[in-house]
C-alpha cells in the first residue's frame, strides 16, 4: 500500500476546468479517480497506467477530463468544461485492480476532495 494525498478541488461556473492532483509515496502500478455524488454509489472517472502512462475514461469522462502523471509518482486529472453534475468528492486510489475503473482492487484511498460545479 501507499499514501495517497490529494489536492486541488473547490468552486468552479459551469463551463469552467479544475485539476486534481494525487501523490503517491511510493511507486504503484495504477492510480484511479473516483467521485462520489451526495446519494449516489462511487464511480469510476478515470485510471492510469503508472509505467506506461495508458489512459482510461469512463463514458462520462471521454472527451473533457484527462488524466496524466510524472515521474513523481503523481496523477492529475484535469476537467474541462466541467457541469453541475461532475459535482461531487473526488478520491483517487491506487493498487493494481482487474478492472482500472472498478474500485475493487484499489487497496489505497486519498482522503477525498470536493470538487462544486455552480450553475
Amino acid at each position: 500500500q501507499v499514501r495517497l494525498t490529494e489536492s486541488g478541488g473547490g468552486s468552479v461556473q459551469a463551463g469552467g476546468s479544475m485539476r486534481l492532483s494525487c501523490r503517491a509515496s511510493g511507486y504503484t502500478r495504477n492510480i484511479g479517480w473516483f467521485r462520489q455524488a451526495p446519494g449516489k454509489g462511487r464511480e469510476g472517472v478515470a485510471a492510469i497506467g503508472m509505467s506506461d502512462g495508458s489512459p482510461f475514461y469512463s463514458e462520462a469522462a471521454k472527451g473533457r477530463f484527462t488524466i496524466s502523471r510524472d515521474n513523481s509518482n503523481t496523477a492529475y486529472l484535469q476537467m474541462t468544461r466541467l457541469k453541475p453534475a461532475d459535482s461531487a468528492i473526488y478520491y483517487c486510489a491506487a493498487g493494481y485492480p482487474e478492472r482500472l475503473l472498478y474500485s475493487d482492487g484499489y487497496d489505497s484511498w486519498g482522503q477525498g476532495t470536493q470538487v462544486t460545479v455552480n450553475s
